[in-house]
């Protein structure tokens, strides 16, 4: 698991520049690259700074990931995950970011308690990150990185079927083929799926980045190299294509996100008066247990014309930590955080 999210890490990386560079839903803001690959640097660094036998065990009040020491014995596949997975969520990025975190999170689920991966748990474990994925979205669309994790969670699941239950190496091997495979197919797809993709006949950026960062779970598992030819051909990928979102309107508004604790009925009504004032609503809640009043801790993100009406909103329900905000129409810096003019992060 280190070695898989290490590999996207730096995959991620490699490719930023032309996701970002196809990146035109559910706003040209060119970042979807920067996003997934910092998040996914969250997790793998999570993990990355641990000693042996150490996982993340939750927050500091500083907002810091701690770590606690694991008890003796084979390593938990699904607890590795989780703390890889909260690391992520605490500092995703844009949507991308965000719906990674939660697929992170919602794979961790199955794979508790057990020391490797199965066809078997693979195929439960994507399932359950796909279904969560979409779920987090108020309005979730069809085209993008939820359709790239559905199919590959199908694709998968299908294997499996076909292998009574083997939990050998090569039945895993068969089922993550099959999981790239689907993922790449659904990636192809996009194109057709969206309007705006297929006026610029581009795929979309996010489906890609989730294409990478499953062909490095394949590799990391394998033991193999990554397939580079898997992105031969897709619309908009080729390196001497432009920078496709320059040529797109700037978007008004901001990115708003933070994490805050709330109960089940704030948490319902948070979501719903976001979507009323906003777009691009995410909630996913952080972690597995409530606090001593019964409040859970969320990921918020949601797109709004304007911070204050949004940030109000939070703070009338609870108390949020980190509310940080993103002008649409601007590049972020991946490595600095200023304070804009309202007194939030950005």
């Amino acid at each position: 698991m280190k070695r898989w999210l290490g590999k996207a890490e730096t995959a991620l990386g490699n490719h930023s520049d032309r996701l970002n560079a196809i990146n035109i839903f559910p706003v040209a803001d060119g970042d979807t690259g920067t996003n997934l690959y910092l998040t996914v640097r969250a997790a793998a660094r999570a993990l990355h700074n641990n000693g042996p036998g150490q996982i993340n065990t939750g927050q500091t009040n500083t907002g810091q990931v701690s770590t606690g020491q694991a008890e003796a014995g084979p390593t938990d596949v699904g607890a590795v995950l989780a703390s890889a997975g909260q690391a992520a969520m605490e500092q995703a990025r844009g949507n991308s970011g965000t719906l990674f975190s939660v697929f992170l999170c919602a794979a961790a689920e199955p794979l508790v308690g057990h020391t490797r991966l199965t066809s078997t748990l693979l195929a439960a474990a994507l399932n359950r990150a796909q279904i969560r994925a979409w779920s987090a979205l108020s309005d979730p669309v069809p085209g993008t990185m939820l359709s790239v994790m559905e199919a590959a969670a199908r694709a998968a699941a299908a294997v499996d079927s076909g292998q009574n239950g083997d939990d050998s190496n090569h039945a895993l091997g068969l089922a993550l083929d099959a999981a790239v495979e689907g993922a790449l197919a659904a990636v192809i797809r996009t194109e057709g799926q969206l309007e705006a993709l297929q006026a610029a006949h581009v795929v979309d950026a996010g489906g890609v980045g989730m294409l990478l960062i499953l062909d490095c779970l394949r590799s990391a598992v394998l033991g193999q190299e990554l397939q580079s030819e898997l992105l031969d051909g897709l619309h908009g990928y080729d390196v001497q294509d432009p920078h496709i979102h320059n040529d797109m309107p700037d978007d008004d508004g901001v990115e708003v996100m933070c994490t805050i604790s709330l109960s089940p009925l704030n948490a319902a009504t948070l979501r719903q008066r976001l979507d009323e004032i906003g777009e691009s609503v995410i909630m996913s809640q952080v972690g597995a247990g409530s606090d001593t009043d019964g409040n859970y801790r969320w990921r918020v993100h949601v797109h709004v014309p304007d911070p204050d009406p949004a940030v109000r909103l939070i703070r009338s329900l609870g108390d949020p930590s980190h509310i940080t905000v993103s002008e649409l129409a601007l590049p972020r810096d991946p490595e600095a955080d200023p304070v804009n003019s309202n007194g939030y992060e950005r």
